[in-house]
């Protein structure tokens, strides 16, 4: 066995990057790590740790030389996107580096992605209707048992561990620029106040899902992503999620018809600092289809989906919960699942009037395809998930299997969408 040196960068706020490292270490690999504030040294706690503590600027050239100084192979982060990363994708394809980004799975809530080069448009994952059946023919039905649970208070406790001390602390690193749009200490106020109110709210959205289930009218679902997601913010064709709102509201209200009702549902991890409910209702006030909008801030996802028309997204992975119900999905930004066959390619100003549900068999092999290459068990939050991802995570970068059997091509298929504010 040849061994190589893994660099880990930013990971999630989870002990899972380290437990790879260990794992990897224990196949005879060497892992070093480059900590940009406390919040990442704390969560590394193990050998190999260096810090990076000079200004944004200095950073590609301090990378340069440590990518040569330490003969790194591989690189392992979360978020190509954020600035620090991009440089770091930008630097391994010079030097012939693999990029390895391990992220959310794109099967939740039981799985974690690891793709080999990044997601979204710079996913490798291909595109060809006939190259997916190809490589998924013989893959076996993924396993939907769930097998581990996080809670949101796990999550928010490793959050607030590692933020807090980037806030208070964070003087041995006082040039690090955080990749996130709001203060810590707002989002954190944030959540305070919907936690208040969750009670309030859930009631209320389980309410109006029963009641747009038994209208028997149409209804076509739109959810909402995060404001700082890096797949809206990087790979679609708006700088803001008010401008996809805007565009939603407008094609729906234009080329739907009269009994048709769109439901939006807000993330349920939204920070709550946007008031997304007042910006809707005002936009379909003024486009005067008020009545036939409804906002929903909790309930039932599985209920809402349960004989729906359609939905749309930018990129949430609601569009694969969407599929996997063989629902008509018009995609408007860059994802894994915007295929032929797949997702819906007409202009989504003609998506409302026949929405083109995803061919059976295409369907099927995706998800085989998806769960085999670029999917394994476990999450972030919780202590059985985390060690279960690590042990699969090492294990796929170890044997050189992330993206296999047959879900690599290159160069990445999927274009970058130009930042217009209008998709089609």
């Amino acid at each position: 066995m040849v061994m190589r040196t893994f660099l880990f960068l930013q990971g999630p706020s989870s002990p899972i990057f380290a437990g790879i490292a260990d794992r990897l270490e224990e196949r005879g690999h060497r892992c070093v790590r480059i900590n940009l504030n406390i919040g990442d040294s704390l969560f590394w706690r193990r050998r190999g740790g260096h810090a990076y503590r000079g200004r944004p600027e200095g950073w590609p050239a301090f990378l340069d030389r440590f990518l040569v100084a330490h003969r790194v192979t591989d690189i392992v982060l979360l978020g190509e996107e954020r600035a620090y990363h991009r440089v770091a994708t930008q630097a391994a394809r010079r030097l012939g580096i693999r990029v390895y980004v391990v992220e959310m799975g794109y099967l939740r809530p039981d799985w974690l992605t690891v793709e080999r080069g990044g997601m979204s448009s710079n996913s490798h994952f291909p595109d060809d209707p006939e190259q997916v059946l190809a490589a998924a023919e013989g893959l076996p039905e993924p396993d939907w048992t769930r097998r581990h649970s996080q809670t949101f208070l796990a999550e928010a406790a490793y959050d607030l561990l590692y933020n807090l001390p980037n806030v208070f602390l964070n003087l041995g690193y006082p040039f690090y620029r955080r990749h996130a749009l709001f203060h810590p200490l707002a989002e954190y106020a944030g959540w305070v106040m919907r936690l208040a109110g969750e009670k309030r709210r859930g009631a209320a959205a389980a309410a109006a899902i029963a009641e747009l289930t038994q209208a028997g009218a149409p209804v076509f679902v739109y959810p909402l992503q995060l404001q700082t997601d890096f797949q809206l913010r990087a790979h679609s064709p708006y700088r803001d999620q008010r401008e996809a709102i805007a565009e939603v509201l407008a094609s729906f209200a234009r080329f739907t018809p009269i009994e048709a009702r769109l439901a939006v549902k807000v993330h349920p991890l939204d920070n709550g600092l946007i008031d997304w409910k007042g910006l809707i209702g005002a936009t379909a006030l003024r486009l005067g289809i008020d009545r036939r909008v409804t906002y929903l801030d909790g309930g039932s996802l599985d209920q809402l989906l349960e004989g729906s028309a359609g939905v749309v997204t930018v990129n949430s992975t609601v569009g694969l919960h969407a599929l996997q119900r063989d629902l008509p999905v018009k995609v408007l930004g860059a994802a894994i699942f915007r295929m032929e066959r797949l997702t819906d390619q007409k202009p989504l100003d003609a998506f409302w009037a026949e929405p083109q549900a995803p061919d059976p068999a295409l369907c099927r092999a995706f998800f085989r395809l998806l769960a085999a290459s670029v999917q394994v068990r476990g999450n972030f939050y919780s202590r059985s998930g985390a060690d279960a991802g690590a042990k699969a995570i090492a294990e796929r970068l170890d044997r050189q299997t992330v993206n296999e059997p047959g879900a690599f091509v290159d160069p990445p298929p999927r274009a970058r969408p130009a930042k217009t504010g209008r998709s089609g």
